[in-house]
């Protein structure tokens, strides 16, 4: 199976600061794929220039076989989408506003997408327990909320790829694994590729398949999370070392902090 995502050699540097130094890894169609790494090593970076927000200042990305580069932002959007921290447009738009922002990618330039378009966003708000909030405002909901919204606007671009960026972040715990149950059974029913830079180890852990490790802006590790979440690489990258135990549910590796008393 040819991979969805080709990373090789990619560098990025800002002014005279090399951020980013050879990365390279792959990703195959289908696959829950995670990037970690401490805060500051370059995680998000990376996720701007697989999107092709950023260019790169070094190596290639190709995304289904073609240079990142060379796609129009418009043609690109139509398959790939991107999850921030922070997603939503300013203040004043609806629920249901910001959900139909996701079409925008398939309308011509009249402003008009597919007949079945609404039905489509009806669907949508349904799956994520939207249709009570659609005439709120944005501003009025809260974090969790707001992050659902989010959601559903990528999940209306109907991507094959989706990139998160700490999706989680500023999130309660229930909030955080709602998000991430409603990502991984997307993933799952529709064959979605996802690549999700991640803070949270455990979470990490819990629902990618593989993980690439970033320190210093390079690429120090890669594997199933069982290869990865080792209480030696874990004090190499974080400068801490845990204890890892296996989950009594799931039987992947989580870990356990230590006090320093």
């Amino acid at each position: 199976m040819e991979p969805i995502i080709e990373v090789r050699g990619a560098g990025k540097s800002f002014g005279g600061t090399r951020v980013l130094k050879d990365i390279r890894f792959e990703v195959k169609p289908g696959e829950f794929f995670g990037i970690i790494g401490p805060n500051g090593s370059g995680k998000s970076t990376l996720l701007r220039l697989i999107s092709g927000v950023d260019p790169l200042t070094e190596g290639r990305i190709l995304l289904q076989g073609r240079e990142v580069a060379g796609y129009a932002r418009k043609e690109l959007a139509r398959w790939l989408a991107v999850l921030q921290q922070d997603a939503l447009p300013p203040l004043g738009f609806t629920v249901r506003e910001v959900v139909e922002m996701g079409r925008f990618p398939f309308q011509n330039w009249l402003g008009e997408d597919r007949e079945d378009a609404a039905a489509l966003i009806d669907r949508i708000m349904r799956r994520l327990d939207l249709e009570p909030l659609a005439d709120r405002t944005v501003e009025n909901l809260s974090g969790g909320q707001k992050q659902r919204v989010a959601l559903a606007k990528v999940m209306a671009q109907e991507p094959r790829l989706l990139l998160l960026d700490e999706p989680t972040t500023y999130l309660d715990i229930g909030y955080q694994m709602q998000l991430m149950d409603y990502v991984r059974q997307w993933q799952r029913e529709e064959g979605l590729t996802v690549v999700a830079v991640l803070h949270d180890l455990n979470l990490a852990s819990l629902y990618c398949e593989r993980l690439l490790v970033v320190h210093e802006g390079e690429g120090v590790s890669i594997g199933t999370p069982e290869e990865i979440m080792r209480s030696e690489l874990i004090l190499d990258v974080y400068g801490t070392e845990p204890i890892v135990l296996e989950h009594p549910d799931h039987g992947i590796p989580q870990i356990l902090l230590r006090r320093g008393d």
